[in-house]
């Protein structure tokens, strides 16, 4: 039976005994069928080959292609590349006014003040507004106490004025009996002719005695009048300093209500209340001269930084810069270095001998989530080239005191020397070796194929 399903022939009859024997013709197979099988063979032989030679082959190739492609890649590109250093610090103002309680000029300066009234922190002020208020309540007492102490004063003047007055015309009748009997002393001398020798003598004594009382109670009546006025100026000088007192603290009640000096935002400081430390709020104690608000200018703020006494050569005035905040990262300003330090300065926990050189860089775009006391981070460009070619450092290899890459070819990657130029701390501008959009290898090829296999 053929595999190709032929039709059987049929049987056939056996001859007659005697006969002729008469042969069968073999039957013929089709042609059609030693093509079908010479195809089959064919296809099995090919299929044989492919599974031994092809096959291992192609997926070598795969498995290379896939090693390549696993090799992180970078383009060379062209455009602006830049040296820049970071300066970091908290943002202030460039304008703003410092507000403090204030001193007391009267004898009680010592004593704390309460706060009665505060601006809310973040808040945008006004020119001449009320800010902040102390209890003047005490104070306000106390100056009534002093006005009643001047009062008294005032009586014991003019108390001590009447009874001046009393005595001093007492003391001008002393000396009017004393001028009187001086007179009778003299009109008796006259009538001497007619007396004795020892009575003129007498009468003489007598007008001498006279004169010199006379003239002892004026010296003693101008050195009560003295007296008197000593006790006057006593009296008065206590009341002026009553009065001195008084003056003294009305001019600090009018200083328990602070008004800003400019528009701007309103900045309360930090203080330790309890252990912790927090926001100076409504009903606080503060001292005197202590600083618990500032008002500041928010379009005119900078970041105050610090850099290395050995980076410090590099920065000028002017110079741009990008500054971020940790607070807002979405948030990239520009600015510019505004000033820098003529001399360096040590830090408080660091070693004597390790100074850094204080930077100011302002901020030339405003924007209103930029307020005081928010750490930032400033970029600022010390070299800057545009249009240059520039592939990431972290392509670069120092191999027998040259710089390599090693540059994508199909499936392979290449080794190449380049010659670099301007660099940061992620690019560097390719001089020659290399041309843009090309593609070199962030690792080295060799290491992460050995890794693969």
């Amino acid at each position: 039976m053929s595999a190709l399903g032929t039709p059987r022939p049929s049987p056939l009859p056996a001859p007659p005994p005697g006969a002729p024997t008469v042969s069968a013709p073999e039957p013929q197979e089709p042609r059609s069928r030693k093509w079908i099988v010479w195809l089959v063979l064919i296809l099995v032989g090919g299929l044989v080959v492919w599974q031994a030679a092809v096959k291992p082959r192609m997926e070598a190739q795969a498995e290379r292609a896939s090693a390549v492609s696993a090799i992180k890649a970078a383009k060379v590109f062209a455009g602006t590349l830049a040296r820049t250093v970071r300066v970091s610090g908290p943002t202030s103002s460039q304008e703003y006014t410092s507000i403090t309680a204030p001193i007391m000029r009267g004898p009680e300066a010592g004593r704390e003040l309460t706060l009665l009234y505060l601006v809310d922190s973040g808040k945008i002020v006004k020119k001449g507004e009320l800010i902040a208020q102390i209890d003047a309540k005490t104070l306000e007492d106390h100056i009534d106490d002093i006005g009643d102490d001047i009062e008294r004063a005032e009586a014991d003047v003019r108390k001590r004025r009447a009874e001046q007055a009393i005595e001093t015309e007492n003391l001008t009748q002393t000396i009017r009996v004393a001028q009187a009997e001086l007179d009778k002393a003299i009109l008796e001398e006259k009538a001497s002719e007619t007396r004795t020798v020892i009575d003129r003598e007498l009468l003489k004594l007598a007008v001498e005695e006279a004169q010199a009382r006379l003239n002892q109670t004026k010296a003693d009546v101008a050195h009560k009048l003295q007296a008197h006025k000593s006790e006057l100026r006593i009296l008065e000088i206590t009341k002026e300093r009553h009065v001195r007192h008084r003056d003294r603290h009305k001019t600090d009640l009018v200083k328990f209500k602070m008004y800003s000096p400019m528009d701007g935002l309103a900045v309360v400081q930090m203080t330790w209340r309890g252990g912790e430390y927090g926001v100076i709020r409504q009903g606080d104690n503060v001292t005197p001269g202590m600083l618990f608000l500032k008002v500041v200018n928010p379009a005119k703020m900078q970041v105050e930084g610090q850099v290395n006494q050995s980076e410090s050569s590099l920065f000028r005035i002017g110079q741009k810069a990008r500054i971020r905040l940790d607070a807002f990262p979405e948030l990239n300003l520009a600015g510019k270095v505004h000033s820098i330090g003529a001399l360096a300065a040590g830090g408080w926990r660091q070693s004597y001998y390790i100074r850094n050189v204080p930077v100011r860089i302002t901020f030339t775009e405003v924007h209103n989530k930029v307020i005081p006391d928010l750490s930032a981070a400033a970029d600022v460009t010390i070299t800057e080239e545009e249009n240059v070619k520039q592939l990431a450092l972290a392509a670069v290899r120092r191999e027998e005191g040259k710089d390599v890459v090693y540059v994508r070819k199909g499936d392979q990657f290449e080794r190449r020397e380049v010659k670099l130029g301007l660099s940061n701390n992620t690019h560097a501008a390719v001089l020659s070796g290399l041309e843009v959009g090309e593609e070199v290898a962030l690792e080295k090829p060799a290491i992460q194929m050995a890794a693969l296999r």
